[in-house]
Order: structure tokens, then C-alpha cells, then sequence
């Protein structure tokens, strides 16, 4: 198979203008605390410098809200120089949208819809729903009123179908018995750690750890021809898991 394209596994950050999410020059310092604490919450650990590049302030501005989040109570744990976690436990009031990022909701979900199995859909449209019913009626109308559509074509019903056993794996950590047929049309079986799946805009790929290569493959889902749960699973051991595997994907790319 093609190897993905290094650009597609790590995309560069987008310039600054193009994010007003997290580079606005000016934002009400209020903004500011409240999405640190949401990058901090949503990573293991979280550096100052990627706070203050995230925020378009400097490390100074980012020292100083870490203390005022520490000394309103925000169990912020780390230091400067190391990083910063949020200790367990913490959570915040519920949030609304406001009407661009209920519309961005809505397009994610719409594109997403016909490229993703079954079940993971059904759930994507329930929780538009649920937002879409708690919003205010002019953000409803706003994210309703959305111009951006994705076609029906997608993925054939055969790989859709792999998708959710595959998603099911990798998070229960169980190894999968694949049937693969290789771009010369041989046909092998394979025993793999499932990694991860991928989305290439074309094909979806499962990143592996193959047990007979001793080493990372990918595989087109297109190509699978059937596919096992085992029983047996697997632990993260250094050198073959996910990270590990996209740190040799931004080097060389890897296929098969």
C-alpha cells in the first residue's frame, strides 16, 4: 500500500490568524484561565511553552495565571520548566456554545457521518441533538442555517462495518486476527496489536503491531476480507505503541 503521507499523520499548527480560538492578541484575562485550565485538563502533561503559544501570551503571562488558578483552588499540580497536570477529580459548571461553535459542531458531525460506522454515528447524531435542544434559539437557528454539507459517499459498507469491532479493540486492548489481501493480491493472515484507525480522506488504515513482522504495519481496510476478536490482549510496552509508532511516521511513513 501507498505509505500516508508524513504531512497527514502530523499537520503543522496553523498561523496565528487562522486560530482565533487560542491566538487572540486581546482576550479578557477571565478567557484566558478558563482555557488553560481546559488544555491542562485535556493533556497528561502540559508545558508553559505550549500554554503560551496556545494563548499568544508570553511565558510570564503564563506563570503568573498558573498561580492565580493555584490560589483560587484549581488543584494545578507541576512547576515551571517540568509542566503542569490537573489532579483527578476536578470538574467545571456545564458550558454553552456560542452560535460558530455550534455550527462547527454541526459541520464536524456532518462530515463525519458517512465515514464512520454505525454505531459511533447514531451516538454523533444524539449528541448534536442534546446540545442542539439546550441552546439559546438564536445559536440554534445559527447552527441549523449551516451552508456545509458532506455527500453521502464514504467508505463501502464492508470496511464501515470493520470500524467498530476495531475501535472496539483497541480500547479493550484485545489482539485481532486479520484475513488481508496485499496490493499484489496475495493473501495473508496476520495476528496485530490494533493501534489505532486512520482516515486518509480516501481509506481508512489500521495502525499495528504486526506479532509475525515483530514490527509496526498498517493496513487498508479495503483489504480486509475478515477479521477476528481474540481473546488474548496485549499491554503498552515501550517501543510498540501508538506514540511510538507516529514518532516513526513523522520520520518515514510506514504501509503495507
Amino acid at each position: 500500500m501507498a505509505r500516508p503521507s508524513r504531512t497527514a499523520v502530523a499537520q503543522p499548527p496553523l498561523p496565528k490568524q487562522q486560530s482565533p480560538n487560542y491566538t487572540a492578541t486581546i482576550m479578557r484575562r477571565a478567557d484566558r484561565l478558563f482555557r488553560i485550565v481546559q488544555l491542562i485538563r485535556g493533556r497528561r502533561l502540559t508545558t508553559a511553552a505550549f500554554l503560551a503559544e496556545r494563548m499568544g501570551v508570553s511565558l510570564r503571562s503564563i506563570y503568573r495565571d498558573i498561580a492565580a488558578l493555584q490560589a483560587q483552588g484549581v488543584p494545578i499540580e507541576g512547576e515551571a520548566g517540568v509542566g503542569y497536570r490537573m489532579r483527578s477529580g476536578f470538574t467545571l459548571p456545564p458550558l454553552m456554545f456560542d452560535s460558530r461553535e455550534a455550527q462547527a459542531l454541526v459541520a464536524c458531525v456532518r462530515i463525519a457521518l458517512p465515514r464512520i460506522d454505525a454505531t459511533l454515528a447514531a451516538h454523533a447524531e444524539l449528541a448534536l441533538a442534546k446540545i442542539m435542544g439546550v441552546l439559546p434559539s438564536a445559536e440554534r437557528a445559527a447552527a441549523e442555517r449551516l451552508g456545509l454539507f458532506a455527500g453521502p459517499s464514504g467508505p463501502d459498507a464492508a470496511v464501515l462495518r470493520h470500524l467498530e469491532p476495531m475501535r472496539e479493540a483497541i480500547e479493550s486492548r484485545r489482539t485481532l486476527r486479520l484475513d488481508y489481501r496485499d496490493p499484489a493480491g496475495q493473501r495473508t493472515q496476520r495476528v496485530v496489536r490494533p493501534l489505532g484507525c486512520f482516515f486518509w480522506g480516501e481509506v481508512w488504515t489500521l495502525a499495528t503491531w504486526c506479532e509475525l513482522r515483530g514490527d509496526f504495519r498498517t493496513f487498508r481496510l479495503d483489504r480486509i476480507e475478515a477479521l477476528q476478536t481474540l481473546e488474548a490482549r496485549f499491554r503498552d510496552e515501550p517501543g510498540r505503541t501508538l506514540p511510538d509508532l507516529l514518532r516513526r511516521y513523522a520520520c518515514e511513513g510506514l504501509g503495507e
